[in-house]
C-alpha cells in the first residue's frame, strides 16, 4: 500500500474517529455518572484524569489538559474523587465504551479484524518513549485489557493521548495558549469563536479578550478570521504534532502498518459515520 500522506496523519484519520467514543457515545457518561457523579462534565474528568490518582491538585491536572479556560477544572477535581475512586472510574470508563462501542459496531465488532487491529495498534500504542508526555505516560501504566473491543479501545486511547501531548508542545512552540488553541482551530473550520463548542460558554468579555490578543499578534484580522499568519500558524502546529507522533509507528514494519490500516479502515469509518467530525 502506498502511503501519500504522513503516517501519523493517516492514523490520525483513522484512530481519531474511535477516540471520540467517550465523548459522544452515552453508555460512558452514563457508566460514569452512575457512580454518583453529577453531570457529563464530571465524568470527563473523572475519566481522562483517573489515571493520576485521587491526590493531584486541580491545577497540576489543568496544565497537563492544558485547553481549559481557568477555573474550569477546580470545579470538578477533586470533588469526584469524594464520590468515586479512580479505580472505579477507569472501569466504569472503559465498560461504558465497549458497550457504545459495540452498539455502533454491530456484528462487526466480533470480526477477526478488531482482534488484529487492537493488537498491533496496541504494539505501536505501548512502544514510544513516554518523557513529555504526562498523560500518556500515566496511561501506560494501566494495564491493557485482553478482550478485543476493550483491547482496541485502550490501544486508542493511548494513541490519542500521545499525540494530545505531542499537539501541546507544538501549541506552546508557536506561542498559541489554551482557550485560543480552540479559537484558532475553530476560525481555521470556518466557525466564529463565539459559535465554537469548547469556548461559547466563556464570558463575553473573556472570549474577547482573548480573540483581542490573537488579533493583536496577527493571528485574526479586524474581519474576525484568521490571517495569513494564523492560517500560517495552525499549519505549522498541525505539521508539527503529526511530526511527534510518528515515534508509535515506527515498530511496525511496512507489512504490519499495511495489515493495521486495511483492518482498522472499515472499523474507523463505522465511528466517522456516526459521530460528528
Amino acid at each position: 500500500m502506498s502511503h501519500q500522506q504522513p503516517v501519523a496523519r493517516r492514523m490520525y484519520d483513522l484512530v481519531e474517529p474511535l477516540g471520540l467514543v467517550p465523548y459522544f457515545a452515552d453508555e460512558s457518561d452514563e457508566a460514569l455518572m452512575a457512580l454518583g457523579l453529577r453531570n457529563q462534565w464530571d465524568a470527563y474528568f473523572a475519566g481522562r484524569a483517573a489515571p493520576f490518582g485521587p491526590s493531584v491538585p486541580a491545577e497540576v491536572i489543568h496544565a497537563v489538559f492544558y485547553n481549559f479556560a481557568p477555573g474550569e477544572v477546580a470545579r470538578h477535581i477533586p470533588r469526584v474523587w469524594d464520590v468515586t475512586t479512580p479505580e472505579a472510574a477507569l472501569a466504569a470508563r472503559e465498560r461504558g465504551c465497549v458497550a457504545g462501542m459495540r452498539r455502533i459496531l454491530g456484528a462487526l465488532a466480533d470480526d477477526p479484524a478488531v482482534a488484529r487491529a487492537g493488537d498491533l495498534l496496541l504494539k505501536a500504542a505501548t512502544s514510544a518513549p513516554v518523557e513529555g508526555r504526562p498523560l500518556y505516560a500515566a496511561l501506560r501504566t494501566l494495564p491493557a485489557p485482553q478482550e478485543p473491543v476493550a483491547r482496541l479501545w485502550h490501544a486508542t486511547t493511548l494513541l490519542r493521548e500521545h499525540r494530545g501531548d505531542g499537539h501541546i508542545v507544538a501549541l506552546m512552540a508557536e506561542g498559541i495558549g489554551g482557550t485560543e488553541a480552540h479559537v484558532l482551530h475553530a476560525l481555521a473550520t470556518g466557525t466564529p469563536a463565539k459559535s465554537f463548542g469548547r469556548v461559547w460558554h466563556l464570558p463575553a468579555a473573556q472570549l474577547d479578550a482573548v480573540v483581542d490578543g490573537m488579533r493583536a499578534r496577527g493571528l485574526v484580522g479586524p474581519d474576525g478570521w484568521l490571517t495569513d499568519e494564523g492560517r500560517a500558524t495552525k499549519d505549522r502546529v498541525e505539521a508539527l504534532t503529526d511530526r511527534l507522533a510518528e515515534a508509535p509507528y515506527t515498530i511496525l514494519s511496512p507489512g504490519d502498518l499495511d495489515r493495521l490500516i486495511t483492518d482498522l479502515a472499515p472499523i474507523s469509518a463505522v465511528f466517522r459515520k456516526t459521530f460528528p467530525m
